[in-house]
C-alpha cells in the first residue's frame, strides 16, 4: 500500500494521535508528508514528548498530490484554521471524495472548512457542540465512518480503532 498521505500540523499537536497513526501508517507503506507554514520547522507536541520536522510548506504543495489526509489533534488544528490555506487544503479532499483521518479537535479544520453538513462524525467532547452546528450527525463513539471517506475519533484512548478504519480506507 503505496499512498501518500498530507499531514496538517503545527505546534501544540496531540503527542500520542500524531505519533501512534504515523507510524501505522508507515509500517503498511504509506508515505506521509507534514505540513506546515514553514518548511524545516521544527513543531513540538503539547506534552512535549514529541517533535515533528516539518516536510513542506503549504505554499508548495497541491491536494492532487496526496492519496488521503490526516488531522491530528490537540492545539493544532485550532492554530490551522485560521489560515484559510488549510482550510482550503482541507475543503479541497472532502470535495474530491478522498479519504479523511481526523481525531479530537482535528475536525475543528473541516468545520472550518464547512464540509460536515449531514455527515456521520465524532470528536473531542468540547466541539461536540460544533461538530453539531456544523451540520454534522454527531455519534459520540470510538469511531466513526462516514460514505466510505471520513474517519473521525475523539480521544488518545480511540487510537487502536481509529488507526483499523482509517488503514482499511487506505487499502
Amino acid at each position: 500500500m503505496s499512498k501518500k498521505i498530507a499531514i496538517l500540523v503545527t505546534d501544540y499537536f496531540e503527542d500520542s494521535e500524531y505519533m501512534e497513526p504515523v507510524k501505522s501508517f508507515k509500517e503498511k507503506g504509506c508515505e506521509v508528508t507534514t505540513i506546515e507554514m514553514e518548511k524545516g520547522k521544527t513543531v513540538k507536541g503539547k506534552q512535549g514528548k514529541s517533535e515533528v520536522v516539518i516536510d513542506q510548506s503549504i505554499n508548495d504543495i497541491s491536494p492532487e498530490d496526496f492519496d488521503a489526509l490526516f488531522i491530528p489533534g490537540g492545539f493544532s488544528p485550532d492554530i490551522l484554521r485560521a489560515d484559510k490555506r488549510f482550510v482550503q487544503f482541507t475543503k479541497s479532499f472532502m470535495d474530491d471524495k478522498k479519504p479523511v483521518f481526523a481525531i479530537c479537535h482535528g475536525p475543528q479544520l473541516l468545520i472550518s472548512a464547512e464540509t460536515l453538513e449531514g455527515r456521520d462524525v465524532t470528536g473531542y467532547t468540547s466541539i461536540h457542540v460544533d461538530l453539531k452546528n456544523a451540520g454534522g450527525n454527531l455519534h459520540d463513539k470510538e469511531v466513526v465512518v462516514c460514505q466510505n471517506q471520513l474517519v473521525t475519533s475523539r480521544k488518545p484512548d480511540d487510537i487502536p480503532a481509529f488507526v483499523r478504519e482509517s488503514l482499511k480506507l487506505l487499502e
